[in-house]
């Protein structure tokens, strides 16, 4: 069941051992549709028919490592594959007839023996069968690297993450005072969210929050943005520090100014034509 090369497609391939059955009895979208997939030289994979067949193209079968079945595929996955299952909920709101677009999602294969990941966008068209959705088409293709963000002639950008609202009030507008651009939220989430939608140089973040903990969000804005500088501000000393595994710097509460203008003077001078 092994399709390849120029001769690619429906009718090069046997479709008898398959869960979509003999191409004759196909309608002509889901022809057209494998047709495409079969020849596309992105990794992409089809959901198709109530039952949720899935079929796959030798693109995604090599991203996917030598353990996975080879394309076509054309079976009901007794497992979702990791694009899939990275987020059920956007290929439910495909198959209701919405194109979705998921960028950065961490996806692990295997090689040599063991997982590894890396970030994708995921691509994801519902393909209209008549008056209804049939089936969905879901496009891989890998995460461009974040670009550092260079700090502004009159400062840095900073995202303040305290959830204390007078001191989170105190702190940004602090640091206004200085001629630096910052924004403050209370929590973990609604900091990512923020992230997501500006460019920050400094992620300046209490270690305890509401919710996700300042350590588990700043592992994961540094994991999404690579070139963020993270400072913690801690009333606890460094114990809840002490494992981290991502570079930042850490001010003990209550800190002095001094302190704190030291650590974005640190960063400055480290950041592409400086402050």
């Amino acid at each position: 069941m092994h399709a390849s090369g120029n001769s690619a497609g429906v009718a090069s391939t046997d479709w008898s051992g398959t869960d979509l059955g003999a191409p004759e009895t196909w309608p002509g979208t889901l022809r057209l549709c494998v047709d495409i997939l079969l020849n596309t030289p992105l990794p992409m994979l089809l959901v198709w028919g109530p039952r949720r067949v899935i079929v796959f193209n030798d693109a995604y079968a090599d991203l996917a490592g030598p353990r996975h079945p080879r394309a076509p595929g054309g079976r009901i996955p007794a497992v979702w594959p990791a694009p899939l299952a990275a987020s059920p909920a956007t290929l439910d709101d495909a198959l209701a007839g919405n194109v979705v677009r998921l960028e950065r999602q961490r996806l692990a294969f295997v090689r040599d023996g063991a997982l590894a990941s890396a970030d994708y966008d995921l691509h994801f068209t519902p393909v209209r069968d008549g008056d209804t959705v049939g089936g969905v088409l879901c496009a891989v293709t890998p995460s461009a690297p974040p670009a550092s963000v260079p700090a502004p002639a009159d400062g840095l950008r900073i995202l303040v993450v305290e959830d204390n609202l007078d001191s989170q009030y105190l702190v940004v507008e602090m640091l206004k005072a200085f001629g630096h651009e910052a924004d403050g939220v209370g929590d973990a989430e609604n900091a990512l969210a923020l992230m997501a939608q500006s460019s920050y140089n400094v992620l300046f973040s209490d270690v305890s929050l509401p919710g996700m903990s300042g350590v588990d969000m700043a592992r994961e804005a540094v994991r999404l943005y690579p070139g963020l500088n993270v400072i913690f501000a801690s009333g606890y000393g460094d114990a809840l520090l002490r494992h981290v595994e991502f570079a930042h710097q850490s001010l003990q509460k209550p800190y002095e100014l001094e302190q704190l203008q030291a650590a974005l003077a640190t960063i400055a001078q480290r950041l592409p034509g400086g402050v």
